[in-house]
């Protein structure tokens, strides 16, 4: 018997497609791991299939690295993501990745989004090179 997860629970859950989109795998996939019980999938009062949060960080930590790195940067923090938005406009544009657990957002011009063919699916290297870090305190 499959888990049930109140609706407060959700904002830690994906639906499998999106887990499925993150991972880089289909949803049937998702339904035969479940089926392996090589992954934890939960129901939601609804019976719709969702995935914790924690499991997708699980299985891509366990995954190996398998995409290519940029041959020469002198960016040093470069992560493996995939693009999960495009917002062009007619000079610039948002460009929304997931890099495992987390959601990165890069400004661009409209040109580099036709020249690099980006678009949600798209598995890419996000390299960032800060000139400031800001840091702040959690509140008490």
């Amino acid at each position: 018997m499959l888990a049930r997860v109140d609706d407060a629970a959700h904002d830690n859950t994906l639906r499998i497609g999106q887990a499925a989109v993150l991972l880089g795998v289909s949803v049937d996939t998702i339904r035969r791991w479940e089926e392996a019980g090589a992954i934890e999938v939960l129901r939601s009062s609804g019976g719709q299939r969702l995935v914790t949060l924690r499991e997708v960080r699980r299985l891509l930590a366990e995954r190996p690295r398998t995409q290519r790195r940029v041959s020469a940067s002198s960016a040093r923090n470069q992560f493996d993501a995939l693009v999960t938005n495009v917002v062009r406009g007619t000079a610039a544009a948002s460009i929304e990745m997931q890099a495992g657990p987390y959601r990165l957002v890069a400004l661009t011009t409209a040109e580099s989004v036709d020249d690099l063919d980006l678009a949600p699916g798209r598995p890419v290297v996000a390299s960032v090179k800060a000139t400031n870090v800001v840091i702040g305190l959690p509140e008490d």
